[in-house]
């Protein structure tokens, strides 16, 4: 049985990640060289079930499972909350798999996710970091609106966008 693909422009939605799409998740991978640059799909699930501010869905085009992203959202957990302001949610985990990048469906999905953002802290803030290295996520942020803070995660750069 052949694979369907989406198209380039297919519409993009977040998913909830269940027991009967959970493998097609799993099989999402990176392209070659950004296998350091973030966590595979499969320890990202992981650390959003034991972690109270997480939210995570999987990335569809065109019914087609293309992608992952997770949010770090205190608003989920307020009582576990580091002792500061919860206006700030991070994007904790973003990949789009080999497959599909370039196409367009990571600018959507991140759309989405900084809408829900926006939702959960309105008129609050979202960083994210990213290893500099090539093939990074970086530049991608950076058209996005994400402003580098100067600040270090790390060895990964953080990067902030006003909600």
């Amino acid at each position: 049985m052949e694979e369907t693909l989406p198209e380039r422009g297919a519409l993009v939605a977040l998913q909830e990640i269940t027991n009967d799409n959970l493998r097609a998740y799993l099989k999402l991978k990176v392209a070659p060289g950004q296998e350091n640059l973030v966590a595979p799909n499969a320890v990202s699930i992981a650390q959003a079930h034991f972690s109270a501010q997480a939210w995570f869905r999987g990335v569809i085009a065109g019914g087609v499972p293309v992608g992952f992203g997770m949010l770090d959202d205190w608003t989920l957990a307020p009582e576990r909350a580091p002792q500061r302001p919860i206006d700030t949610v991070w994007l904790w985990r973003f990949m789009i798999d080999e497959r599909f990048q370039s196409l367009g469906f990571g600018r959507q999905a991140l759309r989405l996710l900084v809408e829900r953002a926006r939702e959960r802290v309105p008129g609050g803030w979202m960083r994210t970091s990213y290893v500099p290295a090539d093939n990074c996520a970086g530049p991608f942020y950076a058209a996005f609106g994400f402003e580098d803070t100067g600040e270090l995660d790390g060895e990964e750069r953080v990067m902030l966008l006003k909600l």
